[in-house]
């Protein structure tokens, strides 16, 4: 019997099952609730699912609230068991604690997939719930919910954002042509397809931040937007060691908030949207990027290039997932792609394209 054939015939747990649905609804949260973690919540009473819910954009009400707020007979919560991917908050944040909502309404069992490690969080959610009478179970389906809470858990245990690596090499392995190749005016030089690159659109829906070096937007003149699928724009973080971009590039023009990275003292700000970051280029010039992230509250940054930029993160081994395309173009010549070692995780056909997602492990 294949591995595929042995796991579909594993059997659950109904806690596990139920959990499954919360990973499923938590999903709708992607893109949108950073740096809050994208929880999912299910409300269960005599085996049938009487609410749900998930984190609401970043401000809003958290999963637990939405999911308690669907119920449509609240008599039946003193009789019903809590789901949740990740442990309810204790604190006071934009929103008042979720233990403490469970509680008022009286829930008698609560099952958690994964410990929050938030200093604020950290067990008191768990201790909070005990002491209000509930039965608390915790690790269900962990490793599931670790998986699926990878970029709250990498901003708060490594103290750096979730860090995706992502570029397209042609068959024969360059990324770019040679310069003298290019056309006078900085355009993008298509090595994917046009499905290839509405997908990389969906993934910057779905990160907080896009980071790229200052020869991928001189030579470029890249928006970094999502404007080939839905989504909110993510936050623009530029590499410009000498302040060579100027205004007149789309990076700049200050309709997404964007962060520049500089070795230049800057006082001045072309508008409110774009703000500078003064960092030492000579020294961890990733775990410098790392810690303005993490000291802008952002928890996750999708890095597309260029080559060099791509090169210092894997160097310096922070990076969480490598996202790579092969198109099918020959270049003979050109920019070479990064160097790398990874583990292979999924590997598909994007019609012309090849796309395969590594690991860093």
């Amino acid at each position: 019997m294949s591995a595929n054939k042995s796991k579909s015939k594993t059997i659950v747990s109904k806690d596990e099952a139920y959990m499954l649905r919360c990973l499923e609804i938590a999903k709708n949260g992607l893109g949108t609730t950073a740096p809050n973690p994208m929880v999912g919540a299910v409300l269960v009473h005599n085996d049938t699912i009487i609410g749900e819910g998930f984190t609401s954009p970043y401000g809003g009400p958290h999963a637990e609230v939405n999911a308690i707020n669907s119920v449509v007979d609240q008599s039946l919560l003193k009789e019903a068991t809590i789901y949740v991917t990740l442990e309810p908050c204790s604190h006071y944040g934009k929103t008042p604690p979720c233990a403490d909502l469970i509680a008022k309404h009286g829930i008698p069992r609560v099952v958690i997939g994964l410990i929050d490690p938030h200093t604020k969080v950290a067990g008191k959610g768990i201790e909070k719930l005990k002491n209000a009478g509930s039965e608390v179970l915790t690790g269900c389906l962990e490793d599931e919910c670790r998986k699926h809470h990878q970029r709250f858990l990498t901003f708060q245990e490594k103290k750096r954002p979730y860090v995706i690596l992502k570029w397209a090499e042609t068959a024969d392995g360059f990324i770019a042509p040679k310069k003298e190749e290019r056309a006078s005016d900085p355009e993008p030089f298509w090595i994917t397809n046009p499905y290839s690159r509405q997908l990389v659109h969906q993934w910057r829906s779905e990160e907080q931040s896009i980071l790229v070096g200052t020869n991928t937007v001189l030579e470029d003149n890249p928006k970094l937007d999502v404007r080939l699928h839905t989504g909110k724009n993510p936050i623009r973080v530029i590499l410009d060691r000498k302040l060579k971009i100027s205004s007149d590039y789309h990076v700049l023009e200050g309709s997404v908030h964007t962060l520049v990275l500089t070795e230049v003292g800057k006082t001045t700000q072309p508008n409110a949207s774009v703000t500078y970051h003064q960092i030492n280029f000579d020294k961890d010039l990733a775990q410098q990027i790392c810690d303005v992230l993490y000291q802008e509250n952002i928890s996750s940054v999708l890095i597309e290039g260029g080559s060099q930029t791509l090169q210092t993160f894997i160097d310096s081994g922070l990076w969480d997932e490598a996202r790579v395309f092969t198109g099918r173009s020959h270049f003979k010549t050109g920019v070479s792609a990064p160097k790398f070692k990874g583990r292979l995780n999924n590997i598909k056909s994007i019609e012309t394209d090849t796309l395969k997602i590594y690991s860093n492990d």
